[in-house]
């Protein structure tokens, strides 16, 4: 069965879908529709913009999504899913894409939600950690102990999960983690804590958003990062996008999930491969492109 896999925030890199406007009339129709509703030109940033312009949150997320989005139109034929996932925004991505919702619906929602997850950066400074070689269970204990907010954030395969928090916790997080085996604690480039408690703010602004638009019945099952199951009904979709924002992206299990359900023939659609290497790394024997 064939997967569609969507990327999130970090795939982001300058000149990202300039050759889709470039080549592609469908394409360039949906980017200037994006410039519209966003009230920015988007494209400017992203096909000729710093990396500084798109680190910046309320740029990278709907950049990415844009990019994710577009592709998947663009592909024609060759974008028929059996079932699909987006990594944290990629959600988002994942949901227009099979259907759930309509690209103008998705794209404001991806851009209130990075507004307000900037705005709750802003509110509280944080941060997020990768770590490596160390077993998640023993990752959910060390956070456990610390009386700061840390938490596990991003299960992305076998031996590598990110944790976000404060930075006090996080810096006590990484110390504590190394001495117990892990192979690399690293601080990440990142705006704030992510998929925190720290995010609740945030979580609090889009739930309104979210409830208030029009969702549909997907073309096939979405793999939500909070339930990891194929998920069909708009409700359920619903109730799982607005509590992303605080909740662990469990993309191990729900690539396991995929994979049980009879997936075997993985695609990334958006900017970067860095789905399709965790993958790779949670089951070596399914294909990855």
């Amino acid at each position: 069965m064939k997967a569609f896999v969507f990327p999130g925030q970090g795939a982001q890199f300058v000149g990202m879908g300039k050759d889709l406007y470039d080549n592609s009339p469908v394409a360039k129709e949906m980017f200037e529709k994006a410039n519209e509703i966003l009230g920015f030109r988007i494209t400017d940033l992203m096909f000729a913009g710093t990396d500084e312009d798109l680190r910046q949150t309320k740029v990278t997320q709907p950049a990415i999504f844009l990019h994710s989005v577009i592709l998947a139109k663009t592909m024609g034929e060759d974008f028929q899913p059996e079932m699909v996932a987006g990594h944290s925004l990629g959600e988002f991505s994942a949901l227009v894409a099979a259907g759930a919702m309509t690209f103008e619906d998705g794209l404001k929602l991806v851009y209130a939600r990075a507004l307000a997850m900037q705005k709750a950066c802003e509110k509280t400074p944080s941060t997020m950690a990768a770590v490596l070689g160390l077993a998640d269970e023993k990752v959910e204990e060390i956070c456990a102990s610390i009386k700061e907010t840390v938490v596990p954030a991003n299960y992305n395969c076998p031996g590598q999960i990110v944790i976000s928090g404060s930075i006090e916790g996080i810096d006590e997080a990484c110390e504590k983690l190394l001495a117990a085996g892990a192979k690399r604690a690293l601080k990440l480039k990142v705006g704030g804590a992510f998929h925190s408690p720290l995010m609740e703010p945030a979580r609090e602004e889009l739930a309104g958003a979210i409830s208030t638009t029009t969702f549909s019945s997907p073309i096939c099952p979405v793999y939500q990062n909070v339930s990891t199951k194929g998920e069909t009904a708009p409700e359920i979709i619903k109730v799982n996008l607005i509590a992303q924002l605080t909740a662990p992206v469990k993309w191990t299990q729900s690539v396991q999930n995929m994979i049980a359900d009879g997936a075997d023939s993985f695609t990334e659609v958006g900017p970067g491969n860095v789905l399709q290497g965790l993958i790779k790394k949670i089951n070596p024997e399914v294909e990855a492109k």
